[in-house]
């Protein structure tokens, strides 16, 4: 059963990556013609070709359900930050509302259907109202459109070695050399943000490159803070890190957009440090901590001044200005009428009679 909404569709929901790189696309549109594979209802597909030696595509899941998780029609991913479900809803701590039973499921959508509008204000996917989140998302997200999700999908006749139409086959010909982890995906884990390997993988490697190790140089109890502006005060910054422990100074540097919170006790530090793993978010202005480095003590060793003394020493008689003696005569010239210490170039003031 499809609501009469489902088959007056014009153009699918899309991202750009899927929707290719010709703004000239053609498309082909049957209505009502395949069931959505979230909510198993009737829906009208769309089927494209997004460039040349690229595989067609076509619309997996219904409007609606794409609508009630902000994703694209063909691949499901999120269309802000062309991240997996589970990816977003994780940094944005998003539950999933939808049921997983197909009864319920179907009950949740009809209900969900005409309340489109209401449901987009209820749940905020931009991550607004979470800018920590939200800056972690961009730091995660491709930049430009990844084109090469688009291509032919790789001959099964050809890994077996049984192909014989060459360059007519509309696959690729080549061994497959990805994950075998990576090619047990599905539609339905991956739009309710379950079991996503693709979306274990970027939040492993996420948590790895965003951690904090402590330095093993146990008196270090300072802490870097970067990206203020004016709307973040020394005062903030003290509110913020003082209940993790108690506060030795705080310095701010208004031209470096820094700060440097000193702590007294290292435990202090690194609750503060641990804490920032999820971000550091201040009057809405998401910051980025890391340790601080150790400071020089004191003047040079004793073994640095001697080493300083003995080179200074060796090449004391170097230095020494030049004699009359070593100073070369012109041509012809006689000792008594050309010496002339001032012109030496060498010298380093008049000598002495």
């Amino acid at each position: 059963m499809a609501s009469a909404n489902e088959g007056d569709v014009e153009f699918p929901i899309l991202c750009e990556t899927c929707l290719g790189e010709n703004p000239y696309v053609r498309m082909t549109k049957e209505r009502l013609g395949k069931e959505c594979k979230i909510c198993t209802r009737a829906f009208t597909i769309f089927r494209w070709l997004p460039g040349r030696g690229m595989r067609y595509k076509k619309t997996e899941i219904c409007p609606t359900c794409a609508k009630l998780k902000n994703v694209c029609q063909t691949c499901i991913l999120d269309l802000e930050h062309g991240l997996p479900v589970q990816v977003r809803d994780t940094m944005l701590s998003i539950q999933d509302e939808v049921p997983r039973q197909e009864s319920n499921r179907r009950d949740y959508l009809a209900k969900m259907a005409n309340s489109l509008e209401v449901m987009g204000e209820q749940t905020d996917f931009s991550g607004k109202a979470q800018p920590v989140g939200r800056e972690m998302l961009k730091r995660m997200a491709r930049k430009d459109p990844y084109y090469q999700r688009n291509r032919a999908h790789i001959c099964s006749f050809f890994v077996k070695g049984q192909c014989t139409r060459g360059n007519e086959c509309p696959y690729r010909h080549e061994m497959p050399q990805g994950d075998s982890e990576l090619a047990k995906q599905n539609i339905v884990d991956r739009y309710h943000g379950k079991n996503d390997p693709v979306a274990r993988r970027m939040l492993a490697r996420s948590l790895k490159t965003d951690r904090l190790d402590a330095p093993e140089d146990k008196s270090i109890t300072s802490l870097f803070v970067l990206g203020l502006d004016q709307s973040v005060t020394e005062a903030d910054l003290r509110d913020h890190f003082l209940p993790f422990g108690e506060l030795k100074s705080v310095v701010v540097v208004p031209k470096g957009n820094c700060a440097f919170v000193n702590f007294k006790q290292r435990a202090g530090a690194e609750a503060a440090a641990l804490a920032a793993l999820s971000g550091c978010s201040i009057n809405d202005k998401s910051l980025k901590v890391a340790w601080g480095k150790p400071r020089p003590k004191g003047p040079k060793s004793e073994l640095a001044l001697a080493e300083a003394g003995g080179k200074e020493t060796a090449t004391a008689a170097d230095s020494q200005p030049p004699t009359r003696a070593s100073i070369p005569l012109p041509p012809g010239a006689r000792r008594e009428s050309a010496l002339y210490p001032s012109q030496d170039p060498t010298a380093q003031g008049a000598y002495s009679k």
